[in-house]
């Protein structure tokens, strides 16, 4: 069975790249353009990781983050956060909320498979 990966993001063509990429590698990737959704997909599916935009609509990334940390039910699923910001506050208040990495926008295919390798070794 596929290693499958989430990857919420509200703009389609960082969801068409990272697709690609993660598609060419072997995992499955299940996508989600909000917050809201991505939690329904979540309760049915169980990812086996996260991949999410910080600044979505509706739920932000930071929000999501706290709420399925919290959840005991999918505490443990690595999540990583794709933000075009640097910002070391956001990236401090990310790690607080349980947020297990990051990789800078626009992320290339190399930090793409180093990072879903790193969590989910090779699909």
């Amino acid at each position: 069975m596929k290693k499958r990966i989430l990857y919420i993001e509200d703009n389609l063509n960082n969801r068409l790249v990272v697709k690609r990429i993660l598609e060419a590698e072997g995992y499955e990737l299940i996508e989600a353009v909000d917050g809201e959704s991505a939690w329904g997909i979540i309760e049915r599916e169980s990812p086996d990781l996260i991949l999410i935009d910080l600044f979505l609509p509706g739920m932000d990334g930071l929000e999501f983050t706290k709420l399925i940390k919290s959840d005991p039910r999918f505490r443990d699923i690595p999540l990583v956060a794709l933000t075009a910001y640097g910002d070391t506050p956001i990236e401090k208040a990310m790690r607080r909320a349980g947020c297990d990495d990051f990789l800078h926008k626009p992320a290339n295919v190399q930090q793409i498979r180093a990072v879903t390798h790193r969590f989910l070794g090779p699909a």
